[in-house]
Order: structure tokens, then sequence, then C-alpha cells
């Protein structure tokens, strides 16, 4: 991801309706959800939900895909893996993490 996209990326998350339907399309995998059902399940107002899901579109965190009558979103796994390894890609300066993760010391071999 380049700094344009990351930035994007966090702006979208940066709220807390956005991220809470993120985290939930993210638990729900790859079948995803209807919009009225994660209005629903986060007690969203549909006109208000539909403008959270278009910046999470816009941001490409989440995809849509026409199920029926419905629209289906989804999380973009590889979008949220990216934005992930470009806030890791340097950590603890180069040095392995240890077994516990980032700030422990890495086991002896």
């Amino acid at each position: 991801m380049d700094t344009k996209d990351v930035l994007a990326a966090l702006a979208a998350i940066a709220q807390e309706s956005r991220l809470a339907v993120f985290r939930l399309l993210v638990q729900v995998g790859p079948v995803g959800m209807a919009a009225s059902k994660i209005a629903e399940h986060l007690d969203v107002a549909p006109s208000s939900l539909s403008f959270h899901l278009k910046e999470l579109t816009h941001a490409r965190l989440i995809t849509s895909r026409a199920e029926g009558r419905f629209i289906i979103y989804s999380a973009d796994v590889a979008v949220m893996n990216g934005l992930i390894g470009y806030l890791t890609e340097n950590c603890c300066g180069g040095i392995p993490c240890g077994p516990a993760g980032c700030g422990t010391t890495p086991t002896a071999q």
C-alpha cells in the first residue's frame, strides 16, 4: 500500500460507526452481510449506514456484490492485511520479535 491509500483507510475507520461496520464485516468473513442486516445488527439508521458504507468502499476496505435484490458487503481482507503490513513493516527496528510478539526478547536458539 502507498501512503495515500493508508491515509484513506485510516481516515475511513477513524469514526465509531464505520469502525463498527468494518469490524462486523471482518467477523462475518467472505460471506458478507446485506446492508439491512448490518443496520439491524449495529442499530444504525439506514440513511446513515449508506454514507458509512460509501466511505469504507471509497477507502477500499470493503467490497460489495449483488445477490438477487440485495447488495452484500464484505471486508476486503487483502487491503486490511496490506494496511497492517504497512503499519508494522519496520517493527522493532529489524530485530526479530519474541514468541509473545513485539517488545519481547527473542528466545535463544
